[in-house]
């Protein structure tokens, strides 16, 4: 075990290590990688901090890009997400690790800026902690920073929020834009984990229910295709007419919260934004209406103000938390309003994240490759990248596509028809 490691328990070991070999047969871009990686050492001497849910599947992708040269710092990327047996596995390997399941917030800050302070050369975050860290109060550590790659949305928007007051101060790649990471990660990921997540959790049936899934973006799609596949009827609530039009033709109802809040017997908030249900909606619920979140932060779901108001709060199940209203009705959170398909669950299926993480390791390998030459700070995926995933992974999946011919490249480039 490292000196500097922080873990729960280095004895845990074997069992993080039959998840990560589980993982790595599923993963067939990521074996690859890593075989290539090995010989070309593309991160050799450089220093690499990434803060991701701390599970197999992110364990798998630390022990790549290791592969290739690079000394690993990792952290988790929500305090309920990390598996302790996981942790103490990549400790076993060599890593440095600093996580444990259930961390304080003031234990979670201080993993964050472990993984920060051996002077990273390349960040890897998912929803902004390391980067808005290195930003605040590890400013002097910048210089020695080539880049870095997001994860996912909520990280983004920090990221472009940053960027337009003119403070992001190194290049940071968003992975989460993708093709290969939000068509298949956040669709089809997001979707069939976060009702594993419910499923497992609370042992209730979803056909005949109804389900209200609050954004109906790449995420949110994924949710309610999954719930209707399921049997619900879904409800979906948005702020974007574009996208609510969408949710229309998709088959599904769309209305506001105030008024979806009365109806839904599962709600899923997908948003990525603040206090998406909140106290009003509380009140207006069912008796037994289930919440949980599935978007990066607590604070879709207004915890706080739902804690203050509960005349009573009681464990139902592992995961589960009843809390009684003024109003008379029990409602039910599932894994704190936090991440409920990593924190009560597994987190996405290995071969989806198999592209996510590939895309990764890449995206990180192009910004060594350039260093000091990037002149944005926000950098989509090159498409070299993205097209070079999607062309692996066909043909891992025994398919193969058309390909033009130099007369039909000609006829499409011709500027009139």
């Amino acid at each position: 075990m490292s000196n500097n490691s922080e873990i729960r328990d280095i004895n845990l070991w074997e069992s993080g290590e039959r998840k990560i070999e589980w993982v790595k047969k599923n993963c067939d871009l990521l074996r690859t990688l890593e075989k290539e990686f090995t010989e070309t050492k593309p991160f050799a001497g450089k220093k690499i901090a990434l803060s991701v849910h701390l599970e197999a599947k992110t364990a798998y992708l630390c022990k790549v890009l290791a592969a290739g040269g690079a000394t690993m710092y990792v952290t988790g990327s929500n305090p309920l997400s990390t598996q302790d047996d996981v942790a103490a596995a990549l400790v076993k390997a060599g890593l440095e690790v600093h996580a444990w399941y259930d961390s304080t917030p003031e234990e979670y800050n201080s993993h964050i800026r472990a993984v920060l302070e051996p002077g990273p050369n390349i960040i890897i975050d998912d929803g902004g902690d390391l980067v808005h860290m290195m930003h605040t109060e590890l400013t002097h550590l910048i210089p020695g920073v080539i880049g870095g790659c997001e994860e996912t949305t909520t990280g983004i928007i920090r990221l472009m929020a940053m960027d337009r007051a003119g403070d992001l101060k190194f290049p940071m790649v968003l992975v989460n834009n993708a093709d290969c990471k939000h068509f298949f990660d956040n669709r089809y990921g997001t979707g069939q984990s976060v009702w594993d997540g419910i499923n497992r959790t609370t042992n209730l049936i979803v056909a005949g229910k109804i389900v209200v899934v609050a954004g109906y973006g790449w995420c949110g799609k994924g949710v309610a295709m999954r719930a209707k596949g399921l049997g619900a009827r879904v409800i979906v609530t948005e702020i974007n007419p574009v996208r609510a039009i969408e949710a229309v033709m998709d088959g599904f109802d769309v209305m506001p919260m105030k008024e979806a809040a009365k109806l839904g017997d599962f709600f899923v908030t997908v948003t990525g934004c603040d206090k998406v249900i909140d106290e009003e909606d509380f009140a207006q619920m069912k008796d037994g209406a289930i919440l949980c979140n599935a978007g990066h932060f607590d604070c879709e779901i207004d915890m706080a103000r739902l804690r203050e108001i509960a005349t009573e709060s009681r464990e139902m199940r592992k995961n589960i938390m009843g809390y009684l209203l003024p109003t008379g009705q029990w409602i039910y959170v599932l894994a704190e309003g936090r991440l409920v398909n990593l924190a009560a669950g597994d987190g996405h299926p290995a071969e989806i994240m198999d592209m996510s993480f590939a895309i990764q390791a890449l995206s990180a390998k192009y910004l060594v490759e350039h260093a000091g030459k990037l002149e944005k700070m926000i950098i989509n995926v090159p498409e070299e990248v993205d097209r070079g995933v999607a062309v692996r992974k066909l043909k891992f999946l025994g398919k193969e596509i058309d390909v033009l011919t130099p007369e039909q490249e000609a006829y499409l480039n011709k500027s009139v028809v």
